[in-house]
């Protein structure tokens, strides 16, 4: 994830920017850059690589003056490059960002029409053009800045800065965090708290669609629709900020709030600039050749694969094998030759999935690591290493590593579809659009937290509860069962909803909750009936869908909650953040202990 940094101080701006990019180099980046203002006029310095490099640079070309902004970025639309180093300037105007910008090529072929022209490959230079034109037009700073924002479609968090304007910073959020922060005659603007806490203790987290303009030493708010908003000061100690929960009460709310950037971080890293193909280490596998993928996982690592098989299976055509860790290699199973091996965990380092890509590795198939974690010894042991970018997960729950495997292996399912020659350039680019959106429609359903925490509040005294779904669904339904458990210690089961008169029909009752993921696909009018079948029995059936599931349903369930309606395709990130919800929001009205929950670790490195 990018981060971001403004202040309007009464000190020398370079240093503050300097040592708070710093305090975000935990998050990850491959440039840096800020902007000063000097004398009423805007200019940069940038640098890709560590922020030594830029730090060299400032040593030989200072940045004096008390206002700025700056950035650490990792690439999303670019190569990590100078050019595409934030901040980014058109005329009048600098802008840093975070996150991902779904209609910037529209946006920039109108630019281009009425004669902008642009340096980079990034959709933040898009921004940065569009608000100078709004400039040229003879809005003010403020109304620019509205008028720019209100053209965005996607997931960002944005900070902008005027020639002319030394008490001035405008910022905006919509899917990604942004904190501010109140000194002595003195503004600023982070992608978390972390940034902030040596300068103040005074914050105010931005909410979901706010735009802010600060001045010395003071901030105006504005909601998504454009009316001044109050949002809570805070007074916190240091010691509290530099923990970096931010406004969150536990680590996994913080974690399943970020998905919507960890998601941009992992498109960016995945598509390449033009952002009309996947491009990652393993496209030097030859796959036509390649006869099956096996991939091996433990836990929530291996529901995320479920998932990546119904992908791969439909979007490439290529026979894929889910083998849970634990117990591939005690099993030795056969392998095909020239079958290539697939193992994914967080961390790397699980003990179980290490010995299963030796296993395979020991049977010649060709192996890839998918970890966050590429320091890791699967990394290392691995042939080809290929990054989730989800940034530290500190919560066991996992969450955001679980979206961005997901995000990875579908990316990787239209990568391996082209090589296989199943889809041409056109229908890639449709694909990757369709993953561009997901970061937004994320942000979207976690709008609608209050919605789960009710049904969440509603279910936590029942001793047991049962996840049902179809397809897509059903390992979203594993997924949920199991983060019901693991923080709740409720007895949970995931079932694929055909099965339910298969056996567990008979758990059915009227004290037992059963949520069922229901968005309006293929197989819904299934799943409606596996529903009736359940509610004919006394189950009390909460459903998550979209509209149109909602609206067929809603007079017979016993709850229902309405999700955005999307491509079937990329239902999973939506109906993840609805469970990880659920799950967390029963763990705190139960009181235990969300993020180190009773016998668990975050990493399991032994047998």
């Amino acid at each position: 994830m990018c981060g971001i940094i403004g202040v309007i101080a009464n000190r020398p701006a370079a240093p503050i920017l300097m040592a708070s990019l710093g305090r975000l180099e935990y998050r990850g980046y491959d440039s840096a850059g800020i902007a000063v203002l000097q004398g009423g006029v805007l200019d940069r310095r940038r640098a890709a690589g560590k922020l030594s490099v830029l730090a060299q640079l400032l040593s030989v070309q200072p940045l004096p003056g008390t206002t700025g902004i700056g950035h650490t970025r990792w690439a999303t639309h670019g190569a990590p490059t100078e050019a595409n180093a934030h901040p980014h300037r058109s005329g009048p105007v600098a802008v840093v960002h975070n996150g991902i910008i779904e209609n910037y090529q529209d946006l920039k072929r109108d630019l281009a029409a009425a004669g902008y022209s642009f340096e980079s490959q990034t959709d933040t230079e898009v921004i940065a053009t569009l608000c100078a034109s709004m400039l040229a037009r003879g809005l003010s700073c403020e109304d620019a800045a509205a008028a720019t924002i209100a053209k965005l479609r996607g997931a960002y968090a944005l900070c902008f800065v005027f020639d002319g304007q030394s008490d001035t910073l405008i910022c905006a959020r919509r899917g990604s965090p942004l904190v501010l922060g109140l000194g002595e005659g003195e503004s600023f603007v982070g992608s978390d708290a972390i940034a902030l806490a040596p300068l103040t203790n005074r914050i105010c987290y931005l909410e979901e669609g706010d735009w802010a303009v600060l001045s010395r030493g003071a901030i105006r708010i504005h909601d998504a629709e454009g009316n001044l908003a109050q949002r809570e000061v805070q007074t916190v100690a240091i010691d509290t900020i530099l923990a970096d929960k931010g406004q969150y009460r536990h680590f996994m709310a913080k974690e399943i709030n970020e998905q919507p950037s960890v998601i941009a971080r992992a498109l960016g890293a995945w598509i390449s600039p033009e952002r009309d193909r996947v491009s990652c280490a393993a496209e030097a596998v030859d796959w036509r050749a390649v006869p099956r993928l096996t991939i091996v996982a433990c836990g929530t690592a291996h529901y995320a694969s479920h998932v990546a098989k119904i992908w791969i299976e439909r979007v490439a055509r290529l026979p894929v094998e889910i083998e849970i860790a634990s117990e591939f290699r005690y099993r030795e199973p056969p392998l095909p030759g020239g079958g290539v091996t697939m193992v994914v965990s967080q961390s790397g380092e699980t003990a179980d999935t290490l010995a299963a890509l030796r296993y395979a590795k020991s049977m010649g198939q060709i192996t890839l690591g998918l970890v966050n974690v590429t320091t890791s010894t699967i990394a290392r042991e691995a042939d080809i290493v290929l990054p989730i970018h989800a940034g530290p997960e500190i919560g066991v729950a996992s969450t955001k590593a679980f979206t961005a495997m997901v995000l990875c292996m579908s990316a990787l399912a239209v990568m391996i579809a082209r090589k296989r020659g199943l889809i041409d350039d056109t229908q890639e680019r449709a694909q990757v659009d369709l993953l561009s959106t997901v970061p937004r429609l994320m942000a979207e359903t976690i709008a609608l937290e209050s919605e789960f925490q009710a049904l969440a509040q509603s279910i936590c005294e029942a001793d047991n509860a049962l996840f049902l779904g179809r397809g897509l669904m059903y390992p979203l339904a594993l997924e949920g069962a199991l983060k019901l458990k693991e923080i709740t210690y409720m007895h949970a089961e995931g079932y694929a909803a055909g099965e339910i008169k298969h056996g567990p029909i008979a758990l059915v009752d009227e004290t037992t909750p059963i949520i069922v993921l229901a968005p309006y696909d293929g197989v819904f009018d299934k799943l409606a009936s596996n529903m009736r079948e359940v509610i004919g029995r006394k189950g009390r059936v909460a459903m998550i869908g979209d509209a149109y599931a909602c609206a067929e349903m809603a007079d017979e369930v016993w709850r229902c909650v309405t999700l955005p309606r999307v491509d079937p395709l990329i239902t999973p990130f939506l109906y993840a953040v609805a469970i990880q919800f659920i799950a967390y929001h029963a763990a705190v009205t139960k009181g235990t202990d969300v993020d180190q929950p009773r016998n668990l670790a975050k990493s399991v490195t032994v047998e």
